[in-house]
C-alpha cells in the first residue's frame, strides 16, 4: 500500500511506516491541483495543519481509505466529505498535551507579570520598574473552558500555584472533577468570577465566538484571558474593545481566527502577548505526533484495531476491548436481513439486551448498518459511513436497550420496509460463535456463518423432503438443518446450512413449491 506524506512531519513516524511495510511518498507544499492529480495512486495521506484535504480532492481519492492528521485539529480536512466516502480521518490528540499545555502557562505567566513587555522596555534601554506591576497566580481564580487532554493537565499545574480552578465542560462529570481537584461551574459563573479564563475545547459552530461583546462586559474588571486552542473563540474585535476598555487586562493569544493574520491591530495591542500557533511547537510533541498517527494509519491500513478516528465512534481501550467480540455479531445478522428483506428501508431499530445493554451502541449500530446496507447499496459502505448514507437516504435508525430476557446477551435488529417488517435476533455463545436466534418471532440455532438457504412455509410433512431433493438434484449438499414453529401445522421458518450457494433456477424451484411463501439465499462469507 501507498502513503502520501503531504506535509512535513518528523522523520520518526515517516521510518515507523515504511518499516511497517508501506511505500511512503514524502512531497511537501503541493498546490491543491498537484494533490488532486496524484492523490487517486494512495491509501493513506498524512498531513499537519498545511494542506487543505478539501471535498475535491476527498472526490479524486478513489483508492484512499484514511486520511491522517499528525495534531489535534482536523479544520484542514473536510471530515463530512472523508466520512460520505468511508474514508477515515484519524488525528494524534495526546502527542501534544504537554506541549500545549505548557505552552497555556507561559503565556498565563508572561501575561500576569507583563515579562515580554519588560522585557523589551529593557532592550530598548529603559530600566523601568513601574510600568511592569503584575499579579501574582496563587489564590486567584482560573476558569478552565474544556476540560480535556489539554485542559486537565492545566487545571493540574494550576493547583500545584495555589490557585481555585473553575471548569466548564459539558460532559464533565462531577466525580471527574472531583478526581481533578477542580470545581465543576457553568460558564455564566466562569465569567462572573475568573481572574484568569482560558480556553481548550474544538472551534464548532457553538464555540466560534463564545466569548464575545457580551461575555466580556460581564468578567470581572482586570481579568487575563488566554487561548492556545483555536483562533475564533474569542471574538477578536470584541476582545479588541475588552483591552481598550480596561475591562480585559491582558490576553495570551497562540491562535487567530485568520492564520496568518493580515489585520495585526489586536496583536500590536501593548498588553497582548502573542505567539504564531506554537502551541504543539516542541522537538517532543512533534516527534510524539509523528509518531501517534503513524502507528494508528498502520494498523487502520493492516486491518488492525486503531483509535483516535474523529469521524468513528471513540472507545477508551478497555470499552473497546469488550465491545470487539459483538461487533461480528451486528455486521452479520445486519447483512442477514438485508439479504431477507423485500422493499425500501424506511425505519430500523437496534435493541441491545443482557451484557450488550452495557456497552456503548454507537460502533455496534455502525457495525449492523453496514453490514445491512452492504448488500443493498452499490456505493462501498463501512462503519465510518453507514449512519451517514441511511441518513441520506432517509432511513431512521432507534436504538433501544432493554432488560435480559433468556439470553446472556442478544442483539435484535428489525427493518420496517414499504412492504413489512423483518425481525432478527442473535447472540454471541460461549466460545464467541455468533449465533442466530430468532427470524419474526420464531426460535432457532443457526451459527451465522455460510451460505444459508431460508423459507417461510406452512408446517406440512414432506416439506422438507422436497427441498432437500430439489437441492440434491442442483448437487447442494446440505450441512444442517434448523425450523422454527410455534403450533404443528402452521407457519414456519426453516434454515439450512449449504456447503455452496444455491444456483437461482433450484432457488426459484424451491419458491414454487406449493405451501413455500419465499425462499432466500443468504451468504454471510
Amino acid at each position: 500500500m501507498k502513503v502520501l506524506v503531504a506535509d512535513p512531519i518528523s522523520e520518526q513516524g515517516i521510518t515507523l511506516l515504511r518499516d511497517a511495510g508501506f511505500e511512503v511518498h514524502v512531497e511537501t507544499s503541493l498546490p491543491p491541483e498537484r494533490l488532486k492529480e496524484i492523490i487517486g495512486e494512495y491509501d493513506a495521506l498524512l498531513v499537519r495543519s498545511q494542506t487543505k484535504v478539501t471535498a475535491e480532492i476527498i472526490a479524486a481519492a478513489g483508492k484512499l481509505k484514511v486520511i491522517g492528521r499528525a495534531g489535534v485539529g482536523v479544520d484542514n480536512v473536510d471530515v463530512p466529505a472523508a466520512t460520505a466516502r468511508g474514508i477515515v480521518v484519524l488525528n494524534a490528540p495526546e502527542g501534544n498535551t504537554i506541549s500545549t499545555a505548557e505552552h497555556t502557562w507561559a503565556l498565563l505567566m508572561a501575561v500576569a507579570r507583563m515579562v515580554p513587555q519588560a522585557c523589551a522596555a529593557l532592550k530598548a534601554g529603559k530600566w523601568d520598574r513601574k510600568s511592569f506591576v503584575g499579579v501574582e497566580l496563587s489564590g486567584k481564580t482560573l476558569g478552565v473552558v474544556g476540560l480535556g487532554r489539554v485542559g486537565g493537565q492545566v487545571a493540574k499545574r494550576a493547583l500545584a500555584f495555589g490557585m481555585r480552578v473553575l471548569a466548564y465542560d459539558p460532559y464533565l462529570s462531577a466525580e471527574r472533577a472531583e478526581r481533578a481537584g477542580v470545581e465543576v461551574a457553568a460558564l455564566d459563573r466562569i465569567i462572573a468570577e475568573a481572574d484568569f479564563i482560558t480556553v481548550h475545547t474544538p472551534l464548532t459552530p457553538e464555540t466560534r465566538h463564545l466569548f464575545g461583546e457580551e461575555e466580556f462586559a460581564r468578567m470581572k474588571p482586570g481579568v487575563r484571558v488566554i487561548n492556545c486552542a483555536r483562533g475564533g473563540i474569542f471574538d477578536e474585535q470584541a476582545l479588541l474593545e475588552a483591552l481598550d476598555s480596561g475591562r480585559v487586562a491582558a490576553a495570551g493569544l497562540d491562535v487567530f481566527e485568520e492564520e496568518p493574520p493580515k489585520d495585526f491591530t489586536l496583536i500590536s495591542h501593548p498588553r497582548v502577548v502573542a505567539t504564531p500557533h506554537l502551541g504543539a511547537s516542541t522537538v517532543e510533541a512533534q516527534e510524539n505526533v509523528a509518531i501517534d498517527v503513524a502507528v494508528e494509519v498502520a494498523h487502520l491500513l493492516k486491518g488492525e484495531p486503531f483509535k483516535n478516528a474523529v469521524n468513528l465512534p471513540s472507545l477508551a481501550p478497555e470499552a473497546a476491548a469488550q465491545v470487539r467480540p459483538y461487533l461480528g455479531l451486528c455486521e452479520r445478522l445486519g447483512r442477514f436481513a438485508g439479504q431477507l428483506i423485500q422493499g425500501r428501508i424506511n425505519r430500523v431499530e437496534l435493541s441491545y439486551q443482557g451484557d450488550l445493554a452495557e456497552l456503548p451502541a454507537a460502533p455496534l449500530t455502525a457495525a449492523a448498518m453496514k453490514g445491512l446496507l452492504d448488500v443493498i447499496l452499490s456505493e462501498a459502505v463501512n462503519a465510518v459511513n453507514a449512519l451517514y448514507l441511511a441518513k441520506e437516504r432517509g432511513i431512521k435508525v432507534a436504538e433501544v436497550k432493554e432488560e435480559q430476557d433468556g439470553y446472556a446477551n442478544l442483539f435484535r435488529l428489525a427493518v420496517e420496509t414499504d412492504s413489512g417488517t423483518t425481525s432478527l435476533a442473535g447472540s454471541l455463545f460461549g466460545a464467541g460463535e455468533p449465533r442466530l436466534v430468532a427470524i419474526d418471532g420464531y426460535h432457532l440455532d443457526v451459527p451465522l456463518a455460510g451460505h444459508l438457504l431460508v423459507t417461510q412455509h406452512l408446517d406440512r410433512p414432506g416439506m422438507i423432503g422436497r427441498v432437500g431433493t430439489i437441492l440434491g438434484g442442483a448437487g447442494v449438499n446440505i450441512a444442517s438443518m434448523q425450523v422454527g414453529r410455534q403450533a404443528a401445522g402452521g407457519e414456519a421458518v426453516m434454515v439450512l446450512a449449504v456447503d455452496e450457494p444455491v444456483p437461482p433456477p433450484a432457488l426459484a424451484e424451491i419458491a414454487r413449491v406449493p405451501g413455500i411463501d419465499a425462499a432466500r439465499l443468504v451468504s454471510l462469507d
